[in-house]
């Protein structure tokens, strides 16, 4: 027996490291700590409390594109709207609006009460959509980018530099066809008061005017400017003031009942990715990433993560291969 206490001694030195690293006290600390310092939340206007990042893209899908999409384009809409915020808030440190300022968010209430009977349903297939691309994220250059999007679009995307007069990579025009068979409407009329017209430019038209008004257009066919006697102005200032659904448009002028009849192509601002754009792609069996990668140019998906309050990027998981 006094021989064998040394070699059980022995052993009990061998094996008590072993038991310190499996035990339930020790195991899955790191991963804790890491997920614990991952983890980020949204401050929106108007909604009490932060909301965790994952639950804050719901709730932007939700509200932004409509649930009967398809799931690669409810995909690739979590994946835009999740990295959207990331850079508007500078993750998470600031507050973001709820409305098209930035991008619309719905809480559980609102989704609640839009769909009623079909909450469920619909709330667990926007779920699934966001899942999918947990922590997903848009880069260029290892830089998280400004993930614009826009409704419907004239067949192709604006330019930033066109929009804005900055000249972005990755938010080139692109190609965006097919999207007259997926949106409910692609074009609008809208009339307006000689009148009205006037009190809203700060101007004193007449039928001249009209008949020598000039639709400069850029390479989308959207109007970069208006021009007309003694008249110069943006197309996107005349948008904004006319509040048209988008820079394709033509304006006629009757002169018996003095009205200007505006006729518009496609909705929204034009830069980045095309929402119904994305549902025509998807329907043809394109991927979430390769739909991204698409109205994005240059880009690159990798995996957001916050080690040290640092946001990190882990290795590529999609190119522009597609």
């Amino acid at each position: 027996m006094d021989k064998l206490l040394p070699i059980l001694f022995i052993l009990l030195l061998f094996f008590i490291p072993i038991w310190l690293k499996t035990s339930p006290e020790n195991s899955g600390s790191t991963v804790d700590a890491t997920e614990q310092l991952c983890s980020i939340e949204i401050s929106v206007d108007g909604v009490d409390k932060p909301i965790p990042l994952e639950e804050y893209v719901v709730g932007v899908v939700a509200a932004e594109m409509p649930v009967t999409f398809q799931e690669e384009a409810l995909k690739a809409q979590a994946v835009a709207a999740r990295t959207y915020a990331l850079r508007t808030t500078e993750n998470g440190q600031k507050p973001i609006a709820a409305d098209v300022s930035a991008q619309v968010y719905a809480t559980e209430k609102d989704r609640k009460e839009r769909w009623k009977k079909e909450f469920k349903q619909n709330e667990e297939k926007v779920q699934a959509a966001v899942q999918a691309t947990a922590g997903d994220i848009l880069v260029y250059e290892d830089e998280m980018i400004s993930a614009m999007f826009f409704s419907t679009s004239n067949g192709k995307t604006e330019a930033a530099q066109n929009f804005s007069g900055s000249d972005i990579p990755y938010l080139q025009s692109v190609d965006s066809p097919g999207e007259e068979g997926v949106a409910p409407t692609v074009e609008r009329k809208k009339e307006i008061a000689l009148t009205k017209w006037n009190q809203i430019l700060g101007t004193n038209w007449n039928a001249d005017h009209f008949r020598k008004l000039q639709l400069v257009r850029n390479s989308t066919g959207r109007v970069q400017k208006v021009v007309s006697t003694g008249f110069e102005a943006t197309g996107r200032e005349v948008r904004d003031q006319l509040e048209l659904a988008s820079t394709d448009f033509d304006i006629a002028y009757d002169v018996t009942n003095e009205i200007v009849h505006i006729t518009t192509t496609g909705y929204g601002h034009g830069v980045g990715m095309s929402q119904y754009g994305a549902e025509a792609f998807a329907q043809k069996g394109w991927t979430a990433d390769r739909i991204l990668l698409h109205y994005y140019s240059g880009t690159e998906i990798k995996k957001f993560t916050s080690l040290d309050s640092e946001c990190l990027k882990s290795p590529s998981l999609a190119n522009n291969s597609e």
